[in-house]
C-alpha cells in the first residue's frame, strides 16, 4: 500500500527537472582542508552567479541530452529529426549536431561584461553535459567541439571552454567548470554490446571491472584536463549524482527524501553501484588546484562543498553552504523564444535567496549562434541597475533571524549594519510613507538611511522590539531603485 501510495504521488506531480540536491542538514558533511574551508567562506561572500548550459544540442532547442536517453519524462519527450519514433535514427541525427555547430557569433567578452556589470562574481559553464559532446579540447575523445567534424573547429577560437574562462577571469568572475560524470556517448559508458536501459552505465561495473576501469580513467583524465590545461578554476561542479559509490546508507537515504523531493525523477531508475573513486580523484584535483572548492552534486560525503537546490528555493536558512541553481527564461538549455523573468521577479528572487543565506546560480542558455536573446541582457542589466544600488546589502551578508517578515527580508554585516529589504508588489513603485519592524529595534545612535540617498531617515520605536521608519515624499515618490527597496540601519538594540 506504501509503494502504490508513492507511486500516485509521483504521477501527480509535475516534473520540472532532475533536482540533485537534497538539502539535508543533518547530513552535510564538512570539509576539513583550511585552503578550501577559506575559499568556501570567500564564495559564500559572492552570492550571485552565472551558470551556462551550451552545446550541440542547442541547435535543437530542446532540453539537453536527456532526450537520448531510455526514460519516459515530458518534458525530454523525443520531438526533433527525421524519425523520432525510431530510437536508433533519433541518437544517430542527435549525435550528427556536432556536423553543423558553428557559432560564428561567439563573443564571451560580451556575455562577460553583461554578466560583471549585472554584479555577478562566479561563473559556471557547462564543459560536458551528459550527452558526452566536449566544449573543450579535449585528448581522450573526437566527440568535441574542436574535432575537425566540426564546423567551428576551424574558427580561431573553436576551444570554447578557454575562451569563455578566459573572458569572465578578466571581468573579476571566477571561473567554474560543470561537468557530467555519466557520459552517454563513451562506449566504456554505454557499451554498443547493450542497448541502454536508462541513465546508468549500461552493463554491471562489478562484472566488468576492466571496462569500468576504462571509464573511471577517462573520466579522471578529462577533469585533469580542464584543471591543468585552463588556467586558474575555482569550482569544479560535478553533474549526475547516480554516479556515485553504492553504499545502504546513501540508497535509504535516496528513498527517503522522494517524499520531501519529489520534483526529480530518481525513483523511475535502478540504482547502480558506480564507483568513480571520488577521493582518489578529488586529492588528484587538489594537486592541480589546491584551493578548487569540489561539488559532487546529490553524493553524501565530504566531496560535496556546498548543496545546489535545483530550480528551487529552500523554505527557511540552511546552516550549511548552498545555492540555488534557477532557469531565467526558456529551460536549462536555449529554447526559441524563450519568455525571462521579469526585473521585479529575479532581484526580489535574489533578495529572498541572500536573506536565507545562500547563493543565486542564475542560468542563461546561449543560442546556437553563439549569443544571448536579448530578455537576458535586458533582465541582466536589472540586475546591474538594483545592484549599484543596493549591492552593500548583498555581499559578503549573512542571514539575521526570522530573516522575512512580511514582505521585508533581512541580512547583516560582521559590523552588526543591518539591512531591511522591501519586496514591492507588482506595480508598486510608491515606497509606504511609514515602513514597520517588529522584529528589532535600532540602537539609540543609530543612522537608518535608504540605500541610494544620503538622507537620514527618522524613526521611532513600536511595540515591545518593534520601530517605525519615516520615509519622506520625496524619496517616496522618486526611489533611487525599484523593485526592492533597501533601508539600511547602521547598529540594532542588543
Amino acid at each position: 500500500m506504501k509503494r502504490i501510495l508513492f507511486l500516485l504521488m509521483l504521477f501527480c506531480i509535475q516534473l520540472n527537472g532532475f533536482s540533485q540536491a537534497f538539502y539535508e542538514e543533518e547530513r552535510y558533511v564538512p570539509e576539513a582542508n583550511p585552503l578550501v574551508l577559506r575559499k568556501l567562506e570567500q564564495w559564500q561572500n559572492l552570492k550571485f552567479g552565472l551558470l551556462m548550459h551550451w552545446g550541440a544540442y542547442s541547435q535543437w532547442g530542446i532540453v539537453e541530452s536527456w532526450s537520448i536517453c531510455p526514460e519516459e519524462y515530458e518534458w525530454c519527450e523525443r520531438r526533433m529529426g527525421s524519425n523520432p519514433n525510431d530510437y536508433k535514427t533519433y541518437v544517430r541525427e542527435y549525435e550528427e549536431l556536432k556536423t553543423t555547430f558553428n557559432p560564428v557569433d561567439f563573443q564571451p567578452e560580451k556575455w562577460a561584461e553583461a554578466a560583471a556589470n549585472a554584479g555577478m562574481k562566479y561563473m559556471i559553464f557547462t564543459t560536458k553535459h551528459h550527452d558526452g559532446f566536449a566544449m573543450f579540447d579535449s585528448k581522450y575523445t573526437d566527440y568535441k567541439v574542436t574535432d575537425k567534424g566540426c564546423p567551428f573547429s576551424l574558427h580561431p577560437r573553436s576551444n570554447i571552454t578557454k575562451e569563455i574562462f578566459d573572458a569572465f577571469r578578466e571581468q573579476g568572475l571566477w571561473a567554474g567548470a560543470y561537468f557530467s560524470k555519466p557520459d552517454w556517448h563513451c562506449k566504456a559508458y554505454w557499451n554498443p554490446y547493450y542497448p541502454p536501459r536508462d541513465r546508468n552505465v549500461n552493463y554491471e561495473p562489478e562484472a566488468n571491472p576492466v571496462k569500468w576501469k576504462q571509464y573511471v580513467d577517462y573520466t579522471h583524465n578529462q577533469i585533469l584536463e580542464l584543471l591543468t590545461d585552463y588556467g586558474k578554476v575555482d569550482i569544479l561542479w560535478l553533474d549526475g549524482g547516480w554516479v556515485a559509490k553504492d553504499s545502504k546508507e546513501t540508497i535509504s537515504s535516496w528513498y527517503e527524501k522522494q517524499l520531501q523531493n519529489t520534483d526529480n525523477g530518481y525513483m523511475k531508475h535502478r540504482m547502480v553501484n558506480q564507483d568513480i573513486r571520488m577521493d582518489e580523484l578529488v586529492r588528484k584535483a587538489r594537486q592541480k588546484q589546491p584551493e578548487l572548492l569540489v561539488v559532487d552534486r546529490a553524493v553524501h560525503g565530504i566531496n560535496q562543498n556546498y548543496l545546489t537546490p535545483e530550480n528551487r528555493v529552500p523554505d527557511k536558512t540552511l546552516n550549511y553552504p548552498w545555492e540555488s541553481c534557477i532557469i531565467s527564461g526558456g529551460g536549462w538549455a536555449h529554447t526559441k523564444n524563450a519568455q525571462y523573468m521579469s526585473g521585479r521577479e529575479g532581484i526580489q528572487l535574489l533578495a529572498g535567496i541572500v536573506a536565507k543565506g545562500g547563493n543565486l546560480l542564475l542560468n542563461v542558455a546561449p543560442t546556437p549562434e553563439g549569443e544571448w536573446q536579448q530578455g537576458a541582457y535586458d533582465l541582466l542589466k536589472e540586475f546591474g541597475d538594483w545592484m549599484k544600488v543596493n549591492s552593500e546589502a548583498i555581499y559578503n551578508s549573512r542571514p539575521i533571524k526570522p530573516y522575512k517578515e512580511n514582505n521585508i527580508c533581512m541580512t547583516t554585516l560582521d559590523d552588526g549594519t543591518t539591512y531591511f529589504m522591501y519586496m514591492a508588489v507588482d506595480g508598486e513603485s510608491v515606497i509606504p510613507h511609514e515602513i514597520c519592524i517588529q522584529s528589532y529595534q535600532p540602537a539609540p545612535n543609530a543612522v537608518v538611511t535608504l540605500l541610494g540617498s544620503t538622507t537620514q531617515l527618522k524613526w521611532s520605536k513600536i511595540a515591545v522590539n518593534g520601530f517605525k521608519i519615516l520615509v519622506p515624499e520625496d524619496l517616496q515618490y522618486h526611489p533611487p531603485s525599484k523593485y526592492v527597496w533597501v533601508f539600511k540601519v547602521t547598529a540594532l538594540l542588543d
